[in-house]
């Protein structure tokens, strides 16, 4: 992991179809043209899990499915915590079965629609409710070894509860963090990577033109009327950023993607 994030490798988002598309064969073609190009490019796809509480297909599943080649550095699986104990051994099995080994282990946005561990499915004693926390815990003690596990960081939380929560992440097991979209410098992402001077931080930077996506993931209003240039922007985090790898969220593959390899230039 350290190797890649050093030489600045993309991290491209990619989301699985939803569940009740009315398009699910020409949805699964786009998936399979993307996650093609990511590979070709050097990049590492990573593959959201039922992204925002939209019941979608998982990434193993999509994998098996449609029979994808894995490259070990580059494919990371997101894994929440909205899954039935049979369901998260069946991924996992899966992950270790085609040497998928990045994961990145998140609480999750959940709907009605989603079932969701329990602390007595995975031997969580003392909580409420399953987080990435627990989720960490237990895939460290029944997977011991199998995989590299990461975790996201939250900026635009209370800053005290969010390093007291990322002590615990790391605690149980995260040994890379990616962040939430950042679109400047952060001085909480500062904090974080003074803090954690060896762990691989990977800053998400934000390649849609919609705004009000964007408001929704930082948590705060961003006017719809801001200029707000992807391409500039990502170029401003690589340079206010250099030692970090980027998470490329909603990307656009037809407009974008030949564009990124030229917003860095290597040390």
């Amino acid at each position: 992991m350290r190797h890649h994030i050093q030489n600045k490798i993309y991290h491209v988002e990619i989301l699985p179809p939803k569940q009740d598309s009315e398009k699910l064969e020409a949805d699964l073609e786009l998936f399979a043209n993307k996650y093609a190009r990511v590979m070709e490019s050097g990049y590492c796809a990573c593959i959201t899990d039922n992204a925002m509480g939209n019941l979608a297909f998982q990434g193993t599943e999509m994998i098996q499915e449609l029979d994808l080649p894995v490259y070990p550095e580059q494919v990371m699986i997101h894994l929440n915590t909205f899954h039935t104990k049979e369901n998260l051994d069946e991924i996992l099995n899966t992950c270790i079965e085609k040497g998928i080994k990045y994961l990145l282990v998140v609480s999750g946005d959940g709907s009605e629609r989603l079932p969701k561990l329990k602390p007595s499915d995975i031997g969580a004693e003392g909580v409420e409710s399953v987080t990435s926390v627990e989720l960490l815990k237990y895939i460290n003690r029944e997977y011991k070894d199998k995989f590299v596990l990461g975790v996201a960081f939250n900026p635009y939380e209370p800053e005290d509860h969010e390093f007291e929560k990322m002590e615990r992440k790391i605690a149980a097991g995260a040994t890379f963090i990616i962040t939430q979209p950042i679109i400047e410098k952060n001085p909480v992402v500062d904090k974080l990577l003074e803090k954690y001077p060896d762990v691989p931080v990977i800053v998400e930077a934000w390649m849609s033109k919609k705004l009000h996506l964007l408001s929704d993931a930082v948590g705060y209003t961003i006017p719809e009327t801001t200029e707000y240039d992807p391409i500039a922007t990502l170029k401003m985090l690589h340079k206010i950023y250099p030692k970090c790898g980027v998470y490329l969220a909603l990307l656009g593959f037809k407009t974008q993607f030949d564009l990124i390899k030229d917003t860095w230039v290597s040390e």
